[in-house]
């Protein structure tokens, strides 16, 4: 018995077209998944697509913009359309607005991040919370958090205030979801080496903030399979408004 498998389950991640949606798509499709791609950027979701057809993966790629209630609608009702009921969301998408205090980001930026990490996440799920409840199905939702929810850093604001509210949203709406059937919980990564953070964490200051994580390294995709596959899993299932924190010890540090 694979306890971490998904096959014939659906599937569908917002912010798909890279980072950790990219890869999540690969892990998903993996194990077993039936794995409807979102983002804005078509290009690069109909390229991922491809890879993972080529593989034999059952994926489909659908373009998506989590800040238009409109287009999270049409993205949800297409991988229903497409493969039946959606048995797993994934909110994660998100955005930064650059190493800037909170006196230094304007209101332009405090949209900008809040409406995609957070009042996005709240909008798919209920839309999805709302079409389950409707056809009588069970679900489960991943919210992809940080690190940075719980550990104060200066210039990630409102990054890190965005992660924070999501992890208490994934407290409350797994309370409130509950009745029906629905799971919520979020997976927490730290110091994940991506092709944007790279550039940050393998600069001259990387021994700096390597300090900081008493495992001495920084994380990769890949140690983060098995925390996603756990709550995605039936292996999960007495598991809800729980957070994953996945940061090589970082949070429980000394400052």
């Amino acid at each position: 018995m694979d306890l971490f498998s998904l096959a014939g389950k659906t599937v569908a991640i917002t912010g798909a077209s890279s980072g950790f949606g990219h890869h999540f798509a690969g892990v998903l499709a993996a194990a077993g998944a039936n794995v409807a791609l979102g983002a804005r950027r078509t290009e690069k979701i109909d390229k991922r697509v491809e890879e993972l057809r080529e593989q034999g993966a059952s994926v489909s790629g659908f373009s998506l913009d989590v800040t238009d209630v409109e287009s999270a609608r049409a993205f949800l009702d297409s991988a229903q359309q497409q493969y039946g009921q959606v048995d797993i969301l994934i909110n994660n998408a998100g955005v930064e607005s650059g190493a800037k205090t909170f006196l230094m980001i304007d209101e332009d930026d405090w949209d900008y991040v809040m409406n995609t990490n957070l009042k996005a996440a709240w909008q798919l799920s209920k839309l999805y919370t709302q079409a389950n409840a409707a056809l009588g199905c069970s679900g489960n939702i991943i919210n992809i958090a940080s690190i940075t929810a719980y550990r104060t850093i200066k210039g990630q604001f409102p990054y890190a205030v965005s992660k924070a509210a999501l992890v208490k949203a994934t407290e409350i709406m797994a309370l409130e979801a509950a009745k029906f059937g629905i799971r919520v919980n979020a997976l927490a990564p730290g110091y994940i080496l991506t092709d944007v953070s790279r550039v940050l964490l393998e600069s001259e200051r990387s021994g700096e903030f390597v300090k900081g994580i008493p495992m001495r390294r920084y994380g990769e995709f890949k140690d983060l399979d098995g925390p996603l596959l756990l709550l995605a899993s039936d292996s999960s299932r007495y598991m809800t408004g729980s957070v994953i924190v996945v940061d090589g010890g970082h949070i429980c540090s000394e400052l």
